[in-house]
């Protein structure tokens, strides 16, 4: 039976010998039907949780100005901040606000391949209009970076890898990527009555987890089970929420699930809803031919067969798949080759700036899946009504 609820599950059982065997059974459950759960308990002090949302939420509040100083086409790494509906998902536009931050690096060399250029310094707002927050940040992304790299080797367990099974997709000074997100509601938008506005449009993360803090008491972030149904996830205070990577599931050979999800805009009157994704990172040197034939060794037969038991349990297909762009045969060649092209896909106002000629190839590719579309749509329009509402919920999820 398909999912209807996210499963919380408890990080500390996994730290009592006595415990872990009935977490490691749970996570096995959540990454193989579900793709997504809550995580509590995971080793974040009180205090830091507390001022990661106060000096997130705080950063929206400074002049506009100051904000601009630190506006992300300053750069070519992506990182800094971005205007209200700067940033495109599913073909269509985000409405909301947000600062990128990372794991700082050192401005890259110039014989450097041109995806290095992601790893780079934060552009941090200024210490006279945001003290703290530098201080804050630079601890909880370091803290972040380390509780993925634990989990990580316990969803290796929970699939019955070696702990250490993904360890040689990890650099020793690792970039994790971390977004401060404001999503303003439909009023503040402009919208218009009856619009329902995309926060996030429907997506898979592209790489192996991701830790959401929703900084906010608001509803918007849904989960699609495998009958294309929408599943809120709401906020549970004390919990991050993680969300299984294309990634993951392609060097477990699908055994675990990456799952769509979208974020909508709050209702007119709600007020704006805050939300802090870490997206834990990977070798931007790692090719996807290596992913595919080393990947993480031979997942076993066992829990294949559970994973196919799952699929089969749900009609043997999943209705939730947008876009796996996780496999090798495309331009790109490696995952920071990649990762650098969906950045401009997602940012065109950086590429222009900064990566003309990748746009411009960004650009021609979508005309020509648009052109192919085109002519699937008439050739379709003979198709009996039925199977024609099952192709547009599968085209509505890209």
């Amino acid at each position: 039976m398909s999912f209807t609820s996210i499963p919380i599950l408890d990080l500390a059982q996994s730290r009592d010998p006595a415990t872990k065997p009935q977490f490691l059974a749970d996570l096995r459950h959540a990454l193989m039907e579900v793709g997504f759960l809550y995580l509590k308990n995971v080793g974040i002090p009180d205090d830091l949780w507390r001022e990661v949302i106060r000096e997130g939420r705080g950063f929206f509040d400074i002049p506009r100005e100051e904000k601009l100083k630190i506006e992300m086409k300053n750069a070519p790494s992506f990182l800094g901040y971005s205007q209200l509906s700067a940033e495109i998902t599913a073909g269509a536009v985000d409405h909301r606000e947000q600062i990128d931050l990372s794991t700082e690096h050192p401005v890259p060399g110039p014989n450097a391949p041109v995806w290095d250029n992601l790893l780079a310094p934060n552009q941090w707002p200024a210490a006279s209009v945001l003290p703290d927050f530098r201080r804050v940040y630079t601890e909880y992304i370091e803290r972040m970076g380390a509780i993925s790299i634990q989990f990580t080797s316990l969803i290796a367990e929970a699939i019955e890898l070696p702990a250490d099974a993904f360890n040689r997709y990890f650099d020793a000074d690792q970039q994790h990527k971390l977004k401060i997100v404001k999503y303003p509601d439909i009023a503040e938008l402009n919208l218009g009555d009856g619009v329902q506005g995309q926060g996030v449009g429907p997506h898979k993360d592209s790489m192996l987890t991701s830790y959401l803090l929703q900084a906010s008491d608001h509803k918007g972030l849904q989960v699609q089970n495998m009958k294309g149904e929408w599943i809120d996830c709401p906020p549970i205070d004390g919990t991050l929420v993680v969300a299984i990577g294309q990634g993951l599931e392609a060097l477990t050979q699908g055994v675990c699930c990456s799952t769509t999800h979208r974020v909508l805009s709050p209702p007119a009157g709600a007020g704006a809803r805050f939300s802090i994704p870490f997206f834990q990172g990977v070798r931007g040197s790692a090719t996807f031919v290596e992913l595919e034939s080393v990947g993480v060794g031979d997942v076993p037969e066992a829990v294949k067969a559970q994973r196919r038991k799952v699929l089969e349990a749900n009609g043997g297909r999943r209705l939730d798949d947008v876009e796996f762009t996780f496999r090798s045969g495309g331009v790109a060649k490696t995952l920071g080759e990649a990762t650098l092209r969906n950045r401009v896909k997602s940012h065109p106002d950086v590429g222009e700036r900064w990566y003309p000629d990748i746009l411009r190839s960004i650009r021609e590719q979508q005309a020509r899946e648009a052109q192919v579309k085109a002519q699937g749509v008439e050739q379709a329009s003979g198709v009996q009504s039925e199977a024609v509402d099952v192709n547009r919920q599968a085209v509505k999820a890209h």
